[in-house]
Parts: C-alpha cells; sequence; structure tokens
C-alpha cells in the first residue's frame, strides 16, 4: 500500500522520473544538474534512508516532477533502503527511472538494486557516472551485461552526457522537445545584500509595495529575512532582504560567524544579488568580500548605489564614484552598475530590467558546435604560447552548466597551462558569445595525445 507522502506525488499530475542508487554515486549532483540550480540535499550519515525530495523541472520544456529518493545501503538483511514504504512505492509511480551507477565500481547494493529494479526494466535507464575521460567511455559497455535496454554514460560534475540522458527521457516518456517553453515562466529570485543602512528594505518595500511582505525565518539563521513576491512586466520575482552585514569591528564574534552564514544562504538561494552600496560612503572591504563569494558561486550581480538624492550633483560626483569602484574591486569588472534613488523611487524600472538581462545571460546556453566554430577563430587571432615542452593545445570545449555559466576546454598540457590564455578565453567568450554581465568560469581537463579527433 502507498503512504500518503508518496501519493501526492501523483496527485500534481505531472510525470514522475525517479533518481535511485547507493551513496556516492553522484545522486545530488544529477539532480542538482538537471534541476539547473543547487538545492541542499544532504544527510547527516551516508546511506541513511532519507523522504524522496521532489523538484518541478522542465524536460525538454514538459513539465515533470523529479525526485531524488535517497541512497542505497546495505545491512545485514539486504536492502535497508528498499524495504520502506516510501521507497517501493516510488518505483511503482514513477514514470521512468533513472538507476545511477559509478563507472570506475559495481558494489554488492548496484548488484541487488538491479534485481530489484527488473520488473521496471521498460521505464528504466542505466546512468553509468563519472565518465568524465575518454579512456572511461569503454567502460560503458560493461554495464550492458544486466540486460537494460538503456545505458548512458554520464559526468553529472562536469555536465556530459547530460543532453543524451535527457533524450533517452523524452523518449521513454514518449515526449516531443519543443520549441518553446509552456505559458508558465520562471521565477527570478533576488537578494539584497549589503551594510547596514544603505537602503535594502526600502528598496524591497518599493519592490512588493508594502511595509512588510510575506516574512519568514530562515532556520540556522540569527535575524530574519524576509521574502517578497511581486510581478514585474510579466515575470514573478522573489526578493530576499537580509540584516545589514557589519564589519566585525562593529559586532561580536558569533553575530559576525552567522552574518557570513547568512549572506552564504541567501547567495545559495539567490539567481542575481544587488549589492546595496550607499553612494555617500562607496564601497567598503566587507563588500569586497561578499563580491567573492557571489562571483565563486557563479552568480549574478549588479551594483547598486542607491541615495543618489543625496549628491551635490557638481560635475561628474557620480561617474567617479563608479570609475573609483571598478579600480578598487576588479574582481567586479563585468557587474552592471545601476544609480537609484529607492526613497524616491528613481530609476527602480531600470534597475529591474538590468536584473532581467542579467538572469538571461545566466541562463544562456552556447551549442557545442558554435562554441568550437568561435575557439577556431580565436586560436587563429591568438596562437596559446609556448612552454618548455612546447606549444600549449586547446583542442575543443563544451558548456558544462547554466547557471552557473561554465566551460570545460581540453588541452594538450594542463599544468603550467598560462593563465593569461585563460583568461583570454574568458575575455572572448563574453565578447562574442555575450555574456558581458556575468561571472564566467572555464575549467581546463588534459586529454591524450592519442586520443582520436583530438584538433580541432
Amino acid at each position: 500500500m502507498l503512504d500518503s507522502e508518496t501519493l501526492s506525488l501523483r496527485d500534481q499530475g505531472l510525470p514522475i522520473i525517479a533518481i535511485i542508487g547507493r551513496p556516492n554515486v553522484g545522486k545530488s549532483t544529477l539532480f542538482n544538474r538537471l534541476i539547473r540550480k543547487r538545492r541542499a540535499i544532504t544527510d547527516a550519515m551516508p546511506g541513511v534512508t532519507r523522504d524522496p525530495i521532489p523538484e518541478k523541472w522542465l524536460l525538454g520544456n514538459h513539465p515533470v516532477l523529479l525526485v531524488d529518493s535517497g541512497g542505497v545501503k546495505l545491512d545485514q538483511e539486504g536492502l535497508d533502503f528498499l524495504v520502506t514504504k516510501k521507497s517501493l512505492g516510488l518505483l511503482q509511480i514513477a514514470d521512468a527511472i533513472v538507476m545511477l551507477m559509478d563507472c570506475t565500481e559495481i558494489t554488492a547494493e548496484d548488484e541487488m538494486l538491479i534485481k530489484t529494479l527488473r520488473p521496471y526494466t521498460d521505464k528504466t535507464i542505466i546512468a553509468v557516472n563519472k565518465v568524465d575521460d575518454p579512456v572511461r567511455d569503454d567502460l560503458v559497455w560493461d554495464y550492458h551485461k544486466f540486460g537494460y535496454p538503456r545505458v548512458v554514460g554520464i559526468s553529472s560534475a562536469h555536465g556530459l552526457g547530460i543532453d543524451v540522458l535527457e533524450e533517452n527521457l523524452l523518449e521513454m516518456l514518449d515526449m516531443v522537445e519543443m520549441e518553446e517553453a509552456p505559458e508558465e515562466v520562471h521565477r527570478v529570485n533576488i537578494a539584497v545584500l549589503g551594510k547596514p543602512n544603505t537602503g535594502k528594505s526600502t528598496l524591497t518595500n518599493l519592490f512588493t509595495g508594502q511595509d512588510t511582505s510575506i516574512v519568514s525565518e530562515i532556520p540556522g539563521t540569527t535575524r530574519d529575512v524576509i521574502m517578497g513576491e511581486f510581478s514585474y512586466k510579466g515575470t514573478p520575482y522573489t526578493v530576499l532582504d537580509t540584516a545589514g552585514i557589519r564589519r566585525k569591528s562593529k559586532v561580536d564574534e558569533d553575530v559576525e560567524y552567522y552574518s557570513v552564514n547568512r549572506a552564504i544562504k541567501t547567495i545559495d538561494d539567490a539567481d542575481v544579488i544587488l549589492l546595496m552600496i550607499d553612494v555617500t560612503t562607496g564601497l567598503v572591504e566587507q563588500d569586497k568580500k561578499i563580491a567573492q563569494l557571489i562571483v565563486r558561486r557563479g552568480k549574478g550581480v549588479v551594483l547598486v548605489f542607491n541615495k543618489t538624492d543625496l549628491l551635490s550633483g557638481v560635475g561628474n560626483e557620480l561617474e567617479a564614484i563608479k570609475d573609483r569602484a571598478r579600480f578598487l574591486f576588479p574582481i567586479l569588472s563585468f557587474a552592471p552598475i545601476v544609480s537609484i534613488s529607492a526613497k524616491e523611487g528613481l530609476d527602480v524600472d531600470k534597475l529591474l530590467d538590468c536584473v532581467w538581462s542579467v538572469w538571461r545571460q545566466l541562463n544562456k546556453r552556447i551549442e557545442t558546435a558554435q562554441l568550437n566554430n568561435y575557439l577556431r577563430e580565436w586560436s587563429d587571432a591568438y596562437q596559446p604560447p609556448r612552454g618548455t615542452r612546447g606549444h600549449f593545445k586547446v583542442y575543443y570545449g563544451t558548456q558544462v552548466s547554466a547557471p552557473p555559466v561554465r566551460f570545460l576546454f581540453f588541452v594538450n598540457r594542463k599544468k603550467d597551462f598560462p593563465q593569461g590564455y585563460i583568461q583570454y578565453l574568458k575575455n572572448c567568450i563574453r565578447r562574442d558569445l555575450g555574456f558581458t554581465q556575468i561571472p564566467v568560469e572555464v575549467e581546463l581537463k588534459e586529454r591524450r595525445r592519442n586520443t582520436p579527433n583530438t584538433r580541432l
């Protein structure tokens, strides 16, 4: 008999895709990769049974319900995970099952789970994870021995093979990939950060049109985080307003600890961060620390210079303040700057238009063929320099995630690869591919010389 929570998944009226597998094969990484955002899915102890975690997801622009079912663990009596009603019930109601395995080993948990899934062979895909090297491609063939008709090799961490997995799911669910998304639009999540008294709450209230909006205390923080909802030009927005982030000298150590943790949590929950700066005082060192967190997590950021109504209006005072910010904070060289007066409501529409532009870039994807056509042009214009062991070479590249926007380039030698050339690739990506307003991450992976098709 199915429990009420499992039945409630079916009540949502969406096709259900369940991710199954033992601990440490990358289920949560795959889950986050597919839904294209980070969601906290953690256990205090590896292998402990958890409740299924569902998330709505667009598969080929078809809405589905993706469910991370938790880890599989063997105990003395067998598969502890599969004796629970919730887990067995999930297998029954799922329209598609992704059985995730590790290409480096097949364990007893894997073997028993494969047998348990046998009645669901027609709706199961074996996804062999951690195939992040051409040498490992051959390992995928070993998994055909289990007799499942659908076996794909993927790398959850690098985003490789995810398109093939999605194609298999579309085919299994008898869906045709739609060129346009359904009427429902994506929600844009904004976080408002900055030191105290920069106008964060004033701006939040201006967005939501009320003094207090939907208020919730996020667990694990010492102060409230105000969450409000509003709509702008037909797009729904959520805004998170945190308490001011203070310098350590102004608060005791414990409060500072929770302040930083709250900032990290809020950044993780947001798509675009509005870093509020009082135009009369400018950027401070704490702003730089927050900026580093934002860039490290690949989030969008807009520098919001507030209280422009307090400027004297003499000469190019505002432009001088902006130039100084660019000079002192090169890590934010890509970030757009918008000047507003939250108190007077000036240029807030301009700010929201900028947020939308940043959000679109964060979610932009470049086809691999298009990227490599540009890579040929970039390489022809400026070849990688020569090292002690000959020229460095960039063979090809692919975009592995969005957001965060991350590109992976395969090279002949990763060690000592010139940082200047990596920066050159970043600059070219921004200039030619339309990522001018967001952080872009470039990673390198070494590819062996005798691997076929290594030259563009």
